[in-house]
């Protein structure tokens, strides 16, 4: 693929009104974790745990975005770009996770909306992006009922302060992330290995996003609501039974799991009979799955690799297996994960265009009347600025190929309303620290300094282009 941008050929197969954007998550890239009045999140806690972090990082600094509106907003528009998807810290806003309301923490976004608005630049919201308040977790965390309540109520309090400005409205980003890394693997705050609990974290994760979702419905029932789901296309290793079975078994806890209940009301019957061996579903009570499955305007896709999964678990190659590998999926420990011969990133993930296509493809076919976006989709790479440019060929390809897989989709009558690269600028990778770097705008770590890489270039290039084609019919 040719790292030139070769015309309006892209840029002409996306729609009018199409969303372009860039996304980051709190307390990946805000720092000052200790400033005015902000609480203490389960990340906070679990990055000082040694060990933890691969590099012994943290977020304290990260690229200081909570004192850097301008600076984000300002490589926001010089990439040409008309929205941004940025999340809430819950415990910058409620230090606790009750009611009570840290003004200056609710001030921040408040400003970040205005600076956003006034460039023309859409806000997308994301409510829950993994940084529970720690006080919360204390109590037992995703595992017990009690916090989807309060996040109901977070919810609330958020969407009054900002709903006069934001339409746009994602409520948890990647609840198997945030339920299987962070209660079965232990791989991700808070660090817990109890594959039970993790069952119920990710029920009330669900019905944490149903409250949510029927709150800001009910104060505004014009606001875009959306829940953020993580997809990977899975085939099995080959057409032996323990293979098929395999597949199936991922494909279910990954992508049918929470999609089934938001979108239907019903968790899908073989993958509760896989996990009957581990938990009695007791904390499933009457209405949960009526409240779960709220109203959605927009299913959030987010992309990044596929997997190719065998029965037989001792087939598993580290370079082809997922963060949490068998023990992020609960009752599925016999699970390999085997290479497909393709490139990898610098996360050792495959990569695959033509399995975003198929995953968006085939959301549509499965639930017709909700629209889709893809909030997330991006790559590390070893990046080095050099001589003031860095030259990052193999993301701009990525870029550039999983853009083709979007208007593929489109072509074929998904209802595709907008992409989001991940991410705005190199942060915190989680558990990864600074060690990996998936921005279209290099950040300097010692010094802050920020340089728009050739794939951000190439990106904004054909941001503008697409843009201004559309306004000129």
């Amino acid at each position: 693929m040719s790292n030139e941008f070769e015309g309006d050929a892209l840029a002409s197969r996306f729609p009018t009104g199409f969303t372009w954007g860039a996304a980051t998550s709190s307390y990946q890239v805000e720092g000052s974790t200790e400033a005015d009045g902000r609480g203490l999140s389960i990340w906070d806690a679990f990055v000082n745990e040694p060990g933890r972090v691969v590099d012994g990082s943290n977020g304290d600094t990260a690229i200081d975005s909570y004192r850097n509106i301008a600076g984000d907003v300002a490589a926001i528009k010089a990439l040409g770009l008309n929205s941004y998807r940025f999340s809430l810290s819950w415990p910058r806003i409620c230090p606790d996770g009750d009611g009570r309301v840290n003004a200056k923490g609710l001030a921040y976004y408040s400003d970040l909306v205005d600076a956003l608005l006034a460039e023309g630049i859409t806000p997308w919201i994301t409510l829950y992006h993994w940084d529970l308040p720690q006080a919360l977790e204390d109590a037992g965390g995703w595992p017990e009922r009690a916090t989807a309540t309060r996040f109901g109520e977070f919810a609330s309090i958020a969407h009054r302060a900002l709903g006069d400005r934001v339409k746009h409205w994602i409520t948890v980003n990647e609840p198997w992330c945030a339920a299987f890394l962070g209660y079965s693997s232990g791989e991700h705050a808070p660090g817990r290995r109890e594959p039970a609990a993790s069952i119920a974290a990710a029920h009330h994760l669900m019905l944490a996003h149903g409250l949510a979702s029927r709150a800001i419905k009910a104060a505004d029932p014009e606001a875009t609501v959306s829940i953020g789901l993580n997809f990977y296309p899975i085939h099995a290793a080959s057409e032996a039974p323990v293979d098929l079975d395999a597949a199936r078994r991922v494909d279910g806890v990954q992508n049918r799991w929470f999609t089934e209940a938001a979108l239907r009301g019903a968790y899908p019957e073989d993958v509760v009979e896989d996990f009957k061996a581990i938990t009695d579903f007791s904390f499933i009570l009457d209405g949960d799955l009526e409240t779960i499955h709220a109203p959605v305007d927009v299913l959030s896709v987010n992309y990044y690799s596929r997997f190719t999964v065998t029965g037989n678990g001792g087939a598993t190659s580290a370079s082809a297996a997922p963060t949490g590998a068998g023990s992020a999926w609960p009752a599925n420990e016999h699970i390999g994960f085997v290479p497909a011969g393709l490139p990898v990133t610098d996360m050792g993930w495959e990569i695959e265009p033509a399995g975003l296509t198929e995953m968006l493809t085939r959301l549509h076919a499965g639930y017709p009347d909700v629209a889709l976006a893809v909030t997330e989709n991006g790559a590390a790479f070893p990046d080095k600025l050099e001589d003031g440019r860095v030259h990052d060929p193999e993301r701009l390809d990525y870029v550039q190929g999983h853009l083709a897989a979007c208007a593929d989709a489109v072509e074929a009558g998904v209802p595709l309303v907008g992409y989001f690269a991940w991410s705005l600028a190199d942060n915190f990778e989680w558990a990864w620290g600074y060690t990996k770097r998936f921005g279209l705008v290099y950040v300097d770590f010692e010094t802050g300094e920020r340089t728009v890489k050739d794939s951000g270039r190439w990106y904004g290039d054909l941001v503008r282009r697409a843009r201004s084609n559309r306004e000129a019919e």
